[in-house]
This record gives structure tokens, sequence and C-alpha cells, in this order.
């Protein structure tokens, strides 16, 4: 590999990273990396994994998916492992899938029927509720090399910063959002029964508890009807 023009990759593919405007053209474009600069990648995704619910996020080929939803059948496999890693491993690398798979019995022979060769795991990022692995799929056998893994590792490492930070944006635009709808709701309450800030916060979250319906939903409703009910 010519590690130079790979370095000048990296940082091209860095400043894009930085520029994209959401959390979907962010994963996308982690992902379309990962085919254009990991040695041997026909395919890459990202498994989000949330208890043992599996989301395939920015796929490039159907392939993606489907070995994802295989990993969620049967509960084993390396990107499904690499997502479930807190601590210790953090790379999970397949070489070649017409070989036994000792450690995921179930998931080698089927994943080779699904035209993969050989693949890789790598851990993206973690937090209280979800994990998530960068997954790297190639339809040869023995496609992988060293080179390739520190590829991958590299990648994932820029993606995974990346990628906390639009997920961070994300969050705070929703929070705004919300808070504007919550603001909103209040106004009406106020208006409709001649009530103070706090007492129309009081209303929507009593209604929110009796309810068992998050706040930002009962703002969006009243929002929508000009009223509580």
């Amino acid at each position: 590999m010519d590690w130079a023009h790979f370095a000048q990759q990296m940082a091209s593919m860095a400043r894009d990273l930085l520029a994209q405007t959401s959390v979907d053209s962010t994963l996308g474009r982690i992902t379309a990396s990962a085919v254009d600069l990991v040695e041997g990648c026909d395919a890459a995704g990202i498994l989000v994994l949330k208890d043992t619910q599996v989301r395939t996020l920015a796929p490039t080929e159907q392939m993606v998916t489907d070995s994802d939803r295989l990993q969620e059948q049967l509960g084993q496999g390396p990107c499904f492992d690499a997502a479930r890693t807190k601590d210790g491993e953090r790379v999970f690398r397949i070489p070649d899938f017409t070989q036994k798979q000792p450690r995921w019995p179930l998931f080698g022979p089927k994943a080779h029927e699904l035209g993969i060769g050989s693949m890789m795991g790598f851990l993206l990022y973690t937090d209280d509720e979800e994990l998530g692995a960068l997954n790297i799929y190639s339809r040869r056998p023995g496609a992988f090399t060293e080179a390739s893994e520190l590829a991958g590792w590299l990648l994932a490492s820029h993606a995974a910063v990346s990628f906390s930070s639009a997920r961070t944006h994300s969050q705070l635009e929703e929070a705004l959002s919300t808070r504007h709808t919550i603001g909103e709701a209040m106004g009406i309450i106020m208006g409709s029964h001649q009530l103070t800030e706090d007492q129309a916060f009081a209303v929507l979250r009593r209604y929110s508890q009796e309810k068992n319906i998050k706040l930002r939903e009962v703002a969006r409703l009243v929002c929508e009807r000009g009223a509580l009910t």
C-alpha cells in the first residue's frame, strides 16, 4: 500500500466528514470511504445494536444488510461481536469463509452462501444504550491483509469521532426543536386557560405522566389541535 497516498486520502476524508450536515450523510460518507480506502473492500455498512435488535445504517450493498440480519437471527458473528464489545477486542477479522469458523459455527456457512468471502468488524462507538461497528466485506477469501486491517482501524477511528459529533449535533437540533414546540404549546394553554408559565408547564407534564406519553409528543399534539384534548 502507498501509505503517503493513503494519508492524503484520509486527510481529505476527514475534512469531508466535518463538512457533512447530517448523521445520515456522515454515515454514508464513512461507508463509501471504506470501499474506497480499504484494500480488498467490496462493501461496507454500520451495524447498530440495541439489546439484541440490529439496525443497518448506510449499507453500500444489499449483502451488508443481509449479513446483519443473519447475525441478528443467529445471535453471533464478527460484526455482532464487535458491536457488543465494550472492553477487549475492538477488531474482528475472518480471512476465509470457505473454511470452518469455530468461533461462529452457525454464521460462517450461511455468510458464505450470501457471497461473503472475508470480512472485518471494527468497534465504532459505544454509549449507554447503543453499540455500533463498522463492517467491511469482500467477496474474495483472503482479501484483507494486515495493511487492510490497519487502514480499516484508522478509518473507524476517524469515523467514530465524526459520527459522535454528528449525533451530538443532531441531538442538539432535536432538543432545540422540542424546546420550541413545548414553548408554543405552553403559550396555547396559557392563552386558553389564563394560566401562568409554570402552571401551563405543570399541566403538560401532568398530562404526560397520566397518559404515559413523552412531553414533546404532548406538546406536538397541543400545537396541532390548539388544545390539550
